[in-house]
């Protein structure tokens, strides 16, 4: 398993008028941690379309615990639980990094696609990081 962990705080911005971070916001925050992690493994987003391929998001999933607020600070865990074949999958954990508690969880998954939209296999060089790192 590959995990990675992404530190965030909480901005005026993030929050809605209850105070409490607006649910889109989270997959927001999923999209920069992966984003790091993909980095951390030595395939930032651009090295991937230089490959000649792009990983967009199929299907998204949230499950949302309690509310972040305004200038709390969050850890966001991403983790890759299994070798990627036809897709990725990357598993998200927000918590506050103060008390440890839980406050989001949930899922992207990738499909493995060339410039042109085709969907490919995983590419050799993204298994070969992934699996480096496993």
């Amino acid at each position: 398993m590959i995990k990675h962990d992404h530190f965030i705080k909480v901005y005026y911005r993030d929050v809605d008028q209850m105070g409490i971070v607006y649910y889109t916001r989270y997959l927001e925050y999923f999209e920069e941690a992966r984003t790091e992690l993909l980095d951390a493994l030595g395939l930032s987003i651009s090295s991937i379309e230089e490959g000649g391929m792009q990983l967009p998001v199929i299907t998204s999933h949230c499950e949302y615990k309690l509310g972040a607020t305004l200038e709390d600070k969050l850890l966001i865990e991403t983790s890759i639980k299994q070798i990627p074949k036809a897709t990725l999958s990357i598993d998200y954990s927000v918590q506050n990094s103060l008390s440890g508690q839980i406050l989001v969880t949930g899922y992207t998954k990738h499909a493995f696609i060339d410039m042109s939209g085709n969907p490919k296999r995983v590419p050799k060089f993204i298994l070969d990081k992934i699996i480096s790192h496993f």
